[in-house]
C-alpha cells in the first residue's frame, strides 16, 4: 500500500493524488487505506517514513563497507562511491524520495525537516566519523570531517544529477565515471601530502 502511495504521490503530486487512485493502484479498498491512515497527509508521512527507513538501512549497510584500512585509497574510495551511488542514490527508493522532496518539501516543511534530521544528517555524521578515522590514520588532512562528509556525498552524485532529475537510471559506466571523477576531486582537496 505504501509503495503504491509513493508511486501515486510521485506521479501526481500530493495535490493531484487522491485516496481512490492510491487504493486502485494498491489493489485495496479506499476504506482499507483509511483504516491504516486517517487522511492523505498521514499517508504521505507514512510513505516518507517507510522509504526513509529503507534508504537509511541500505546507506548504513554500504557505510559498513567503507575502506577503513585502504590498500589503494583512490581505488578503494571509488569502489565505495560506486556502491553508495548504486545502492542508495540511484535505487528506486532514492528516486522516490528525491521526487517527493522536489515536489512536496515546500508544502510540507516539517515532514521533510524531520526526514533530513533522521536520514541525511545521520548518514553525514556516520561518514564524517569514517573520514576522521582515515585522517587519524594519516590518509587524509581534515579540519572539519562533517564538511568533508557533506562534500564527499555531493561530489559522488554531482555528475549524476541530470539523470536523477529526469528520472533516468545512470548506466554502470556512468556510475563508475562519476564516482572516479568525484574521488579524484575529493582527494585533491583532502589527501595527505607526502
Amino acid at each position: 500500500m505504501l509503495d503504491a502511495a509513493a508511486s501515486v504521490f510521485c506521479r501526481e503530486g500530493f495535490a493531484g493524488a487522491n485516496i481512490d487512485l492510491i487504493a486502485a493502484e494498491a489493489g485495496v479498498s479506499r476504506q482499507t487505506i483509511y483504516n491504516h491512515h486517517k487522511d492523505k497527509e498521514s499517508l504521505l508521512a507514512a510513505v516518507v517514513s517507510e522509504i526513509s527507513g529503507r534508504c537509511n538501512a541500505r546507506a548504513f549497510a554500504v557505510l559498513d563497507t567503507f575502506p577503513d584500512r585502504p590498500q589503494d585509497l583512490q581505488a578503494d574510495l571509488t569502489a565505495f562511491a560506486i556502491r553508495f551511488n548504486r545502492n542508495c542514490i540511484c535505487d528506486r527508493d532514492g528516486q522516490f524520495l528525491r521526487k517527493l522532496l522536489q515536489s512536496e518539501a515546500q508544502r510540507h516543511p516539517q515532514l521533510f525537516s524531520e526526514w533530513r534530521k533522521e536520514g541525511p544528517s545521520r548518514i553525514w555524521a556516520a561518514l564524517a566519523a569514517r573520514l576522521a578515522r582515515l585522517a587519524h590514520a594519516g590518509w587524509l588532512e581534515l579540519d572539519d570531517p562533517d564538511l568533508a562528509a557533506r562534500q564527499f556525498l555531493a561530489l559522488i552524485n554531482a555528475d549524476l544529477q541530470m539523470h536523477l532529475i529526469l528520472g533516468e537510471q545512470p548506466t554502470g559506466a556512468e556510475l563508475e565515471t562519476a564516482s572516479a571523477n568525484a574521488i579524484r576531486t575529493f582527494l585533491r582537496a583532502y589527501a595527505r601530502r607526502t
